[in-house]
């Protein structure tokens, strides 16, 4: 029951005209609160159409107190109509264009800068060996067997090259980083300088004097291509070994309901960093549902709108500007009244949803298993004798799915996972199992028991952007008790890190001709 404090200069009303007045104000209230929230949500109602999602639409998510008798002519409350732009989401839309615009664009640059230095490197000690041969072909000495034996080596050794170069470097990018990656970068930079050093030696001591010693050459451009393997082992241990040795542990917690996990990570930028947590998050965090947390927020609207304070003296009195300290703490004594009380309506209100949550699975139950009987594979044999009313999987789920779909939808409402699951995906997952011959329980699983966030279709969870704050440079290093947030549109992850510490281990001999025993006997013994 709501606790209403009412305040007035001398005032008295009889029973009647007390009750009169808390029913008006009540049903003011209520007709208020609703006019707000539709001003604040913007909502309209829309019929939900049948090739919608199954369960009502996702911006529902639990707000209201929904009917456990739901029908197929249901009506859901969405944040804006399909048709309908706000200033708001056209700003957005455009911010969004223009980010993915930057970011293909360079994209593509950091690609095509990769591919100008690729050729490079490879045509350069080609084209040591082919210049002497058209500039100056008849000053040239002859190639013996060792300088041919040269060119072998120089062949496979670019073909090495080019191979490890394509397994570590061209690989298709797992996600655009707000910064450059440091060691790749000096990694090419040191590349450049290395073959321009090469260069530069290569026009002053071979190109201007004619050099007639073509072996010479061919050993330098072997050099180059050693040099190269050598880099190319440099940038393996910089990206690839150096992330191995785990030295720290990071702490992900989801701001809104506080699901937290813990993982370890090695020397890592904090860039780096924030890309691997956020490749585990979608493998290990369950999907993100704000329809549970809305049962917490309308109990604290409920105790919130529970007290009042009326002024039926007018603004303009000064004896109710006099009330105003007495008002507060009447206000925070009716407050502290009812919290007393609040956690038995937690505790019922959470008895009852669990009641909820058994009866409906105890009937989904029932309903698929029924629903499963009806179904039998054919053997060949039973195809050749009696052709009859044969289905392929998917015909069979859309024949068994409607005496299952009532049980399923009111579990599903009631577990407040309406919005993961459409109508289409149930009979793909339904004709799934039927194919590989699972049972009612296996088709079950991923209803009963929610799963990690890829397990959902990618219109639920895939966010297109994620921001990442810092104080510190995302370039940096992890270090310890460093504080970043991976922010998205509905939540954000808060990493805090804590530097694994070190471990000082001791050895301790024991003989084992120390291991004798004496067994003592009593005097007195129990028969």
């Amino acid at each position: 029951m709501d606790t209403e404090s009412t305040y007035s200069g001398y005032s008295y009303y009889s029973g009647r005209s007390r009750g009169s007045h808390r029913h008006g104000e009540r049903s003011r209230d209520r007709h208020k609160s609703r006019s707000k929230d539709s001003r604040s949500e913007k909502s309209v109602t829309i019929n939900t159409p049948p090739a919608e999602p199954l369960l009502g639409d996702s911006a529902v998510r639990g707000e209201q107190v929904q009917d456990d008798n739901w029908g197929e002519t249901t009506t859901a409350v969405t944040g804006t109509s399909e048709h309908s732009l706000s200033q708001e989401d056209i700003v957005r839309i455009t911010k969004d264009l223009e980010d993915s615009v930057g970011l293909d664009c360079r994209r593509y640059f950091t690609l095509t800068l990769a591919v100008i230095l690729g050729l490079l490197v490879f045509l350069t000690p080609l084209a040591f060996l082919v210049l002497p041969h058209l500039l100056w072909p008849e000053r040239l000495q002859s190639c013996g067997t060792a300088c041919e034996g040269l060119f072998i080596s120089v062949a496979f050794k670019l073909l090495i090259l080019l191979l490890a170069v394509w397994a570590l470097f061209f690989r298709p990018p797992r996600a655009g980083l707000p910064r450059v990656f440091v060691f790749r970068a000096l990694l090419a930079v040191l590349v450049l300088l290395f073959v321009v050093s090469y260069w530069l030696f290569y026009g002053v001591r071979i190109l201007d004097s004619q050099d007639e010693n073509y072996q010479g050459i061919v050993q330098y451009a072997v050099s180059l291509v050693d040099a190269l393997l050598f880099i190319h082992y440099l940038a393996i241990v910089l990206l690839e070994l150096r992330q191995l040795q785990p030295c720290f542990s990071v702490c992900v917690t989801r701001s809104t309901d506080g699901e937290i996990r813990h993982y370890n990570l090695g020397q890592l930028s904090i860039q780096r960093a924030a890309l691997a947590i956020l490749e585990h998050y979608y493998c290990d965090f369950p999907v993100h549902n704000p329809a549970l947390l809305s049962a917490s927020k309308s109990r604290a609207a409920k105790h919130l709108a529970g007290l009042k304070v009326y002024n039926v003296d007018g603004p303009g009195n000064n004896a109710a500007a006099g009330l105003a300290h007495s008002q507060s703490r009447a206000m925070i004594a009716a407050a502290a009244r009812r919290r007393d009380t609040s956690h038995n309506d937690l505790y019922y209100e959470e008895a009852e949803h669990e009641r909820r949550v058994r009866k409906r699975k105890a009937r989904l139950v029932v309903a698929v298993e029924e629903a499963f009987t009806h179904i039998k594979r054919m053997q060949e044999e039973e195809q050749k004798k009696a052709p009859g009313d044969v289905m392929d999987p998917r015909e069979a789920a859309q024949a068994i799915f409607p005496s299952m779909a009532r049980a399923l939808q009111k579990y599903l409402r009631t577990t407040k996972q309406q919005h993961c699951h459409s109508m289409e995906s149930i009979q793909q997952h339904l004709a799934f199992c039927i194919t590989n011959n699972m049972t009612p329980k296996a088709f079950l699983e991923s209803y009963l028991n929610p799963g990690p966030t890829l397990q959902y279709s990618r219109d639920h969870w895939l966010s297109r952007q994620w921001t990442l704050i810092s104080e510190a440079s995302v370039t940096s290093g992890l270090k310890d008790g460093t504080i970043f947030l991976l922010k998205c549109v509905d939540f954000s992850l808060v990493v805090t890190t804590k530097k694994i510490p070190y471990i000082q281990m001791s050895e301790e001999y024991i003989d084992p001709k120390s291991h004798k025993f004496v067994l003592r006997l009593q005097s007195e013994t129990s028969v």
